[in-house]
């Protein structure tokens, strides 16, 4: 199958469940991440203590506001924000996607492109310095292929991290094959 007509079968996919039913998904999958992150915080600081999620080695997390039809992410985002890590969120910009501290629900505002909630915090452009990013898709492969929504916003970002990237996705969005590009950048992980 070509790109399109996996976007179309997975836009399909989503449509066959409830807004219920994708939030219960979204919830299950939030708390493996959640686990995840904490892992990971531990292995970066050293720690093998599972004291408190709130954390004195705070983290740098590029996350995204999730779309209707995405894994949602806006209390996890609240939740990892308000235990000291700092969150980073896409903004659009043109063709690209820039970085912008997350400062809480008071500084969000409706992007112009695809109405999404966006921050108006700070510019962040040091790179190197995120942790972790957790990175939205159309549809995932085990193996960490990516396919996003067409527009290469992500495809234009990726390149500039050396983070670890994680993948979410509902679990009918993972998916055996998916054509890639050499310019594809694969995620570390998966989570559906």
């Amino acid at each position: 199958m070509t790109k399109k007509e996996l976007r179309k079968l997975i836009r399909e996919r989503k449509g066959q469940h409830t807004t219920v039913q994708l939030l219960s998904y979204s919830q299950d999958i939030v708390q493996k991440l959640l686990k995840r992150i904490e892992e990971i915080r531990q292995e970066k600081c050293g720690q093998n203590d599972t004291e408190s999620f709130a954390t004195p080695h705070p983290l740098c997390i590029l996350l995204y506001h999730s779309m209707e039809d995405e894994v949602h992410t806006h209390e996890l985002i609240r939740t990892l924000h308000a235990t000291g890590h700092q969150i980073l969120l896409p903004t659009v910009d043109g063709e690209d996607l820039t970085l912008h501290i997350y400062e809480g629900e008071e500084n969000l505002s409706t992007g112009t492109s695809y109405g999404i909630q966006e921050s108006a915090g700070a510019l962040f452009t040091d790179y190197a310095n995120i942790d972790l990013a957790i990175i939205p898709g159309m549809a995932f492969t085990q193996q960490g292929d990516r396919m996003g929504r067409g527009k290469g916003f992500y495809d234009r970002l990726l390149p500039k991290l050396s983070c670890p990237l994680i993948g979410i996705a509902f679990p009918f969005q993972l998916l055996d094959f998916i054509p890639t590009e050499p310019h594809d950048v694969k995620m570390n992980e998966v989570i559906c």
